[in-house]
C-alpha cells in the first residue's frame, strides 16, 4: 500500500468518522425537538431535513460552493473576518457531509422516540426527575437498536459519497480525494485492480437495491447474474 492509497483511505475514514460524531451530536436533541415539540412549522421543519435525501448531490454540492466563494456574502465574511476558507478544503466537505447526512442520522432517532410511549416520560416526570435527566437516562437507554440504525447509516453513507465531495471539495490528493472519487479515477484510466483494491478496503456500499427477476422471487445484486437466471427458466 502507497503513501497516496493510504492517505485516500485516511481522509475517507476520517470524513466519515467526523461526520458521524458531529451529527449524533446535533441528531439527538434536534430528534428530541422534532418528536415532542408543538411547532407549528414542525412539518416544514421535517420536509428540510428530508431534502438531500431527494436532491441530487451535485445540486447540493453545487450551491454549498457557491455559499463558500469569496464573492458570495459568506464565504467572503468568512475569509475577512476569520481568514478561512471553506471551497476545496477538508472542512468544506465536512460540512458539506454533515448536511447531506442529516436525514440518515435524524429519521432513525426520529423513528425511534416516536415508538416510545409517553408513559416513560410522564413516570420519569412524576419522580421529579428533570427533561434532561429522563433525555439521558430514559429515552436513550430505549432507542439503542434506533441509534445503531442511525450510526451505521451515517457511517455507510458518508464513506460512500461522491458527487456532493466531487463539487465541494474538487479532487485534491491529501485534501479532499477521497476513495469514491479515488476509484472512479481509476476506473477511468482503466486501472480496474486498483479499483477494486480500494473499494475492497473502503467497504463502499452503493446503496443500490437487488435487482429482482420479473417471473420468479429470485434476487441478485448483479444484473448479470439475474439475466442468466432468467435465460435458464426460460429454457
Amino acid at each position: 500500500m502507497d503513501a497516496a492509497f493510504a492517505q485516500t483511505l485516511w481522509i475517507t475514514f476520517k470524513l466519515a468518522v467526523s461526520t458521524t460524531l458531529i451529527l449524533i451530536i446535533i441528531g439527538l436533541p434536534f430528534s428530541y425537538w422534532l418528536t415532542y415539540s408543538r411547532f407549528k412549522l414542525k412539518p416544514l421543519v421535517e420536509a428540510m431535513v428530508s431534502m438531500p435525501m431527494v436532491l441530487p448531490p451535485s445540486v447540493i454540492g453545487y450551491y454549498m460552493l457557491v455559499i463558500y466563494s469569496p464573492r458570495n456574502f459568506f464565504g467572503a465574511w468568512l475569509g475577512r473576518v476569520f481568514d478561512v476558507r471553506l471551497a476545496f478544503t477538508f472542512e468544506g466537505i465536512l460540512i458539506a457531509s454533515v448536511i447531506f447526512s442529516l436525514p440518515f442520522m435524524v429519521q432513525p432517532l426520529h423513528n425511534g422516540l416516536r415508538t416510545l410511549p409517553d408513559s416513560l416520560r410522564e413516570a420519569s416526570y412524576t419522580l421529579g426527575k428533570s427533561k434532561t435527566a429522563t433525555f439521558f437516562k430514559v429515552l436513550i437507554p430505549n432507542i439503542k437498536p434506533s441509534i445503531i440504525t442511525a450510526v451505521a447509516l451515517t457511517f455507510a453513507h458518508s464513506i460512500g459519497e461522491f458527487g456532493i465531495v466531487l463539487m465541494v471539495g474538487g479532487n485534491m490528493p491529501g485534501e479532499t480525494r477521497v476513495a469514491s472519487i479515488a476509484i472512479y479515477d481509476e476506473v477511468q484510466s482503466l486501472n480496474f485492480a486498483t479499483a477494486k483494491t480500494l473499494q475492497r478496503h473502503s467497504f463502499i456500499h452503493d446503496g443500490e437495491k437487488p435487482f429482482k427477476c420479473p417471473l420468479c422471487t429470485f434476487t441478485s445484486n448483479r444484473k448479470d447474474s439475474l439475466k442468466r437466471h432468467c435465460m435458464n427458466i426460460k429454457r
